[in-house]
């Protein structure tokens, strides 16, 4: 992954996943920011699976996720990061009234 990839959710649910690039990549380095819309009402929380998400049988909906550490149940918007590697990332609004949160994910190459 070169550029970043930027996703906008707008109510109560989960993102389409991003693979990581896991060939090649040391260190993995991924940058992580998820900027919140003034006004927004919302809860999200990134998340990360070591499935493999290339597999044609893998299904995002019954993939296991692990939440973020830092990134867990956030209200504002906050950066973080994966030093270590994982196979996909994406971002879950657990709780939505109004307004809008984006990620943007950047890996090293």
């Amino acid at each position: 992954m070169a550029l970043p990839v930027r996703i906008t959710l707008s109510s109560a649910t989960s993102s389409k996943v991003v693979p990581l690039n896991l060939q090649g990549q040391s260190p993995f380095n991924v940058g992580i920011g998820v900027a919140v819309a003034a006004g927004s009402t919302l809860t999200y929380t990134v998340e990360h699976t070591f499935d493999d998400v290339f597999a044609n049988d893998v299904d995002a909906s019954t993939a296991t996720w692990y939440p973020n550490s830092g990134l867990t149940a956030q209200t504002a918007s906050k950066d973080g990061n994966y030093a270590y590697p994982v196979t996909g990332v994406r971002l879950r609004v657990s709780a939505w009234t109004v307004g809008s949160a984006t990620i943007t994910i950047l890996q090293a190459v």
